[in-house]
């Protein structure tokens, strides 16, 4: 069991290079293949004027890796501000979406109507202050049907968003290699995990830091807790804990074959998960209002092999980061207990990242005037220090 395990209860990888192909080495006994590099653009389709209520976006395609190093096709978005770049070319915020669903075209950026008048704002805010915008949908939830999505896989999440930073730079000469990283809820995980991973995966480019906006963490822990096919019959676990348990167990299903999920599953639970793993949020939540996680399983989900399995596949990491933390967290968040923020900031201070933290008191990822000033000076703070050699 891994250390972490051990130790938190009281407190609450890499495919990189140069060139145009990458070997992607399959199981013993299977010949390597050549794939797309990640970060390689494979198309720029300009958009429409006003898309998003932006002049200037550009839906791209790209590669990525899944978690087991092969290739996946993936589409995100570009929006630069408009006039002309800054000598050293425009820095890059990219945004990170939240909970959307499972399946193709739930990416919420480049297919409009997933999108939401709230992110529109997030996206013109950034561009207001003179960053161009990169916003992945991450594996799974584009324009590109591989499968379903990986629902809180921090590291596949993490790195279609480099890659999408790489392969922005290759479709417009005015980006900088200067970049830092926002999302809220999926979207906050998503970023600290991008936070992390760019260390190993873009050391060429000139990471400045992360703001996560009540960002899933530490959910890992409850699922273990509650997974059983004993959990009592209450109406905390129906309906929307329901929906993102199942939503977790489709995409741990599809990244990890050799766990074998479907063991810990009843026939309900099979099919449930078959009946989902290609439907957007809203549709999901439609399928399982009325269920209980408990006729899901067929046995806890405690034992070793499934706990050690599900924190490599979402844990946000609590050390070694390398650029400034800012988290904004809600104490009245309910979509995200609340619990578990105190508990990913204070992992975060004993792991010696010493995050900004401001405390808000309203509904899931909603920030007040203190939070959107730390905002500001977050991205004050990238602009009024030259890039990095």
């Amino acid at each position: 069991m891994p250390g972490r395990w051990r130790h938190k209860i009281w407190a609450w990888a890499v495919i990189a290079g140069c060139g145009t192909t990458a070997m992607v080495v399959p199981a013993a006994g299977v010949p390597a293949v050549a794939g797309p590099l990640p970060g390689t653009t494979s198309a720029v389709l300009a958009q429409p004027p006003g898309w998003h209520g932006i002049a200037d976006g550009s839906i791209i395609d790209y590669w990525t890796s899944a978690s087991d190093g092969t290739p996946r096709h993936v589409s995100g978005a570009l929006f630069v501000p408009p006039g002309r770049a800054p000598a050293q070319g425009w820095p890059i915020v990219a945004y990170e979406h939240g909970t959307t669903g499972l399946g193709p075209h739930c990416g919420g950026i480049t297919d409009a109507g997933n999108g939401s008048q709230r992110e529109d704002e997030f996206l013109q805010y950034f561009l207001s202050r003179g960053f161009a915008v990169v916003a992945p949908d991450y594996v799974g939830l584009g324009r590109f049907d591989t499968g379903p999505h990986p629902y809180l896989e921090i590291r596949s999440e993490a790195a279609a968003t480099i890659d999408l930073v790489r392969a922005a730079r290759t479709a417009n000469a005015q980006l900088s290699r200067t970049w830092a990283a926002f999302g809220a809820s999926q979207g906050g995980q998503a970023a600290l995990g991008a936070a992390h991973l760019q260390q190993t995966l873009a050391p060429d480019l000139d990471f400045r830091g992360v703001v996560a906006d009540d960002p899933e963490s530490d959910v890992e822990k409850l699922i273990v807790a509650i997974g059983g096919p004993n959990v009592p019959d209450i109406p905390l676990l129906t309906g929307p804990t329901t929906g993102f348990v199942a939503m977790i167990l489709a995409g741990l299903r599809t990244a990890r074959p050799d766990l074998n999920v479907n063991s810990y599953l009843t026939p309900e639970g099979r099919a449930l998960l078959d009946r989902i793993e290609k439907l957007c949020l809203y549709d999901i939540a439609a399928h399982t209002a009325d269920v209980q996680i408990g006729s899901l399983l067929s046995r806890p989900l405690g034992d070793e092999d499934f706990r050690d399995a599900l924190a490599s596949y979402m844990e946000v990491p609590i050390s070694g980061y390398d650029a400034p933390v800012l988290l904004l967290l809600n104490a009245t968040d309910t979509i995200v207990p609340a619990p578990l923020h105190a508990v990913l900031a204070a992992e975060m201070v004993l792991g010696g990242v010493r995050p900004r933290i401001v405390i808000g008191a309203d509904r899931h990822t909603q920030l007040n005037d203190s939070m959107w000033a730390a905002m500001d000076d977050f991205l004050d703070g990238i602009t009024a220090t030259p890039p990095r050699p």
